[in-house]
């Protein structure tokens, strides 16, 4: 169990990390003219994050969960890969990454690094979802992996739908005034 508390500590250091960066990228979006939308469901996302982290450790000391190694490995693995897809996310998109919505008007979409699939959107946000059903299950936190998936997928609706009115509004060319 103490390996388990070092693992989600050490995804809990990574979002102090995440939260450094955004810091840092909103001071650069401020500076740029940037529009921040969002702002009512951001608490919410705030709360379930830091839920899952309290949750995970929580079930698995509260209801004796035990170590299922042919769980817990492919789930690393998982962890392992939502943790790279989250950072080629956030290195790609620069200083326009944000745990907020904010966008500076007039800049193009980012179409490089995993932004290059039309299909795929948001890549971030299936870093999120991998990582809430594999952080839990790596040791067999099932009821954490299940309550956090179904919240967050109400809220990743929500978000996303805030994310891409306001990527469509910084990006249309707003038409000249008539003479």
């Amino acid at each position: 169990m103490i390996w388990y508390g070092l693992l989600v500590a050490a995804v809990a250091a990574e979002r102090v990390a995440e939260l450094v960066v955004a810091r840092r990228n909103e001071r650069w979006s401020t500076a740029h003219g940037a529009t921040v939308t969002g702002q009512g469901h951001y608490p919410a996302m705030v709360a379930l994050h830091t839920g899952l982290l309290v949750a995970c450790p929580a079930e698995v000391w509260l209801a004796d969960r035990p170590f299922v190694p042919a769980l817990a490995w492919p789930m690393l693995i998982v962890l392992a890969a939502a943790q790279a897809l989250r950072w080629w996310c956030i290195n790609t998109l620069g200083p326009r990454w944000n745990t907020r919505v904010i966008v500076v008007p007039g800049l193009p979409l980012v179409t490089s690094g995993p932004y290059r699939w039309r299909w795929l959107r948001h890549p971030n946000y299936v870093a999120v979802v991998a990582e809430g059903v594999a952080l839990p299950l790596v040791h067999t936190a099932w009821v954490t992996a299940a309550v956090f998936t179904v919240l967050n997928a109400v809220l990743l609706t929500v978000r996303i739908r805030c994310e891409n009115r306001a990527l469509t509004a910084a990006t249309t060319p707003t038409a000249p005034a008539p003479a």
